[in-house]
């Protein structure tokens, strides 16, 4: 499979026999890592391609073919106890990846997924930080690992609390609040205003088939018959039109009691005082 590598078996080798061939092709202490990694912690949805391994940094070893090669001055912290193969720790996993991110977006999503999943939590993820004394992003990452902590599930999620609620003076929602629907199906609510009665629904998804409508007016009826009005954004509204959106929200709280004051963002937010 690799040089010195040899499969004792007939048949297409499976995903599990690739992931060790490719780990036991560059020698001792070598770690499945960054996407890989991802992959079987359950924090990506995907099987990664090139497979990513990790070495003690000392190592002087070339990548075999399909294999992305990493180094770590920290080998044995940064492994997972008991991984069969092995591989780095959830909170090791999350900071590669971070470190290899060309967005702040990017950043976000690792983040929030790890803990939305329960993969990992607020206090694992910091002291994981506290062993890296080179890490970039480390103010972001501070304010995402809070965010998550807190309830923001997602890159939508967090930014809608940074760029809509915060940034224009809006009350703060509580997130990620359980219902239960008709014929007892229970969800989530991404926020909702309990004392005025509104929610908020964050659909990130960029298709937006018809299933999924039907389900999500399912939502928008649950609410309604508990008294709620319910407003829906998406990824355009939130990233690219925070502003008209933290208006449209201002002025739907300020019908259904709110008596606050929304601020506008900078001088040409269309977000203005009301009488």
């Amino acid at each position: 499979m690799h040089r010195g590598i040899y499969a004792t078996f007939t048949g297409a080798p499976t995903r599990g026999a690739r992931l060790w061939a490719a780990v036991l092709s560059v020698g001792p202490g070598a770690v499945l890592s960054y996407e890989t990694a991802a992959e079987l912690h359950g924090l990506a949805d995907y099987m990664s391609n090139p497979i990513h391994v990790t070495v003690p940094h000392d190592r002087h070893v070339g990548p075999p073919q399909g294999v992305s090669l990493h180094r770590s001055r920290r080998p044995v912290e940064v492994t997972q106890r008991d991984a069969y193969p092995p591989l780095t720790t959830v909170e090791e996993t999350v900071l590669d990846l971070t470190q290899t991110s060309k967005t702040f977006d990017d950043v976000c999503g690792w983040v929030t997924r790890a803990i939305a999943r329960e993969l990992t939590d607020e206090s694992r993820l910091r002291q994981a930080m506290g062993n890296r004394p080179r890490l970039g992003w480390r103010a972001d990452l501070h304010e995402l690992i809070i965010a998550a902590a807190g309830g923001d599930h997602s890159v939508l999620e967090f930014r809608y609390h940074r760029d809509v609620e915060q940034a224009h003076g809006l009350p703060a929602a509580v997130r990620q609040v359980p219902f239960t629907g008709p014929g007892g199906r229970r969800g989530r609510r991404d926020r909702v205003y309990e004392e005025y009665g509104v929610v908020i629904e964050l659909d990130g998804r960029l298709a937006h088939p018809a299933e999924n409508e039907w389900k999500d007016k399912t939502r928008d009826n649950a609410a309604a018959a508990e008294g709620k009005q319910s407003l829906r954004y998406g990824w355009t509204h939130v990233t690219q039109q925070p502003c008209a959106t933290a208006a449209e929200v201002a002025r739907v709280l300020r019908l259904h009691g709110w008596e606050g004051q929304p601020r506008p963002c900078s001088p040409g937010c269309p977000v203005r005082l009301e009488p």
